[in-house]
């Protein structure tokens, strides 16, 4: 009988030593480096090629730590009371981390959302849009990844491109505060370049058709990171077609999509840069409030020498070598 009771005692004692093993003895769930796993939400603003590249980006830096992540991605579809309901429910759900894509996202998810670190991303001017403190210091659950174009060399290419250019149209809504930064900064680039800007304004992509009519004829069209004008640039690149006017985008999607040229910065190694910033906060115990917001200064030229033609353009040879990126 003590032998039968002693038999089953290690049984019983290897079975908890088996179940430990395969859970990692850490009392964490799933795969990856340690066991972690997380819950993450992915608030996006709206559906295009460049905040599509920033959410990828950002999932592969986990993909590539080797980390588990159950996700839940939501798309606000360019509303902004669709990203605050987003944002609301996410602020009751059981999240190790919120990522916002696009400075209303971000600035509905920073509002709702205090008990779990926010992460943005695609996010022109965080200190302007009321995000953060200051990027040095964002001083509370919420920091990221800025997508600040390098706007004067952008209006530069006009020139390069179509050197007796005069007149740069641009579109953009007037609810985006990232769209304001960047004008403004295209104006101050263009009265050094002797250009004027002729701008009109948007409150939705269906305007935007309306609003490039109303700026009349003008030499080139400039295209910022408007969510509501990049979701429709296929629209620009019509106008630029139709009316022989250089089209210059402001990053890589919108040249694919028919803009000729472009010098910004690789939205997909952006999205990689803030999820290496979430699992910094997520493994390593960071705090948002301590992490400065940084930036991309790794820009790549991309150039569309079909579109560039259409629009009554043709890209010179050298520009064309030099390019890092040339769409067929």
């Amino acid at each position: 009988m003590r032998l039968r009771h002693l038999a089953t005692a290690i049984v019983a004692v290897s079975s908890v030593i088996a179940v430990s093993a395969c859970s990692g003895g850490d009392g964490s769930s799933g795969g990856g480096e340690g066991g972690d796993s997380y819950s993450i939400g992915i608030s996006q603003l709206v559906q295009h090629p460049a905040l599509d590249a920033a959410s990828a980006g950002f999932k592969k830096s986990f993909e590539d730590a080797d980390v588990t992540v159950e996700w839940d991605e939501q798309n606000a579809q360019g509303e902004q009371a669709n990203a605050t309901s987003i944002a609301q429910t996410f602020a009751n759900e059981d999240l190790d981390l919120v990522l916002a894509v696009a400075t209303p996202a971000a600035q509905a998810a920073a509002q709702a959302i205090t008990n779990v670190p926010v992460l943005f991303t695609a996010v022109t001017d965080a200190q302007e849009a009321g995000l953060v403190k200051s990027d040095d210091a964002p001083g509370a659950n919420v920091t990221g990844t800025s997508d600040l174009n390098p706007v004067a060399e952008q209006l530069q290419l006009v020139k390069d491109l179509k050197p007796d250019a005069k007149t740069v149209g641009i579109v953009y809504s007037s609810g985006e505060v990232n769209s304001e930064v960047q004008v403004e900064l295209a104006k101050k680039a263009a009265k050094d370049m002797g250009v004027e800007i002729k701008e009109a304004t948007i409150a939705n992509s269906s305007e935007l058709a309306q609003a490039v009519d109303s700026l009349g004829k003008v030499d080139a069209y400039y295209v910022p990171t408007d969510n509501n004008v990049v979701s429709a640039v296929t629209t620009m690149v019509q106008a630029a077609e139709k009316n022989k006017a250089l089209l210059v985008g402001s990053e890589a999607g919108q040249v694919e999509q028919g803009a000729a040229i472009t010098r910004g910065i690789d939205y997909t190694k952006l999205g990689e840069q803030t999820g290496k910033m979430a699992l910094k906060i997520l493994q390593d115990g960071e705090k948002p409030a301590d992490m400065p917001v940084e930036t991309s200064s790794d820009l790549e030229l991309v150039v569309n020498p079909k579109a560039a033609k259409a629009q009554g353009v043709e890209i010179p040879k050298k520009i064309i070598d030099e390019a890092d990126k040339v769409i067929d």
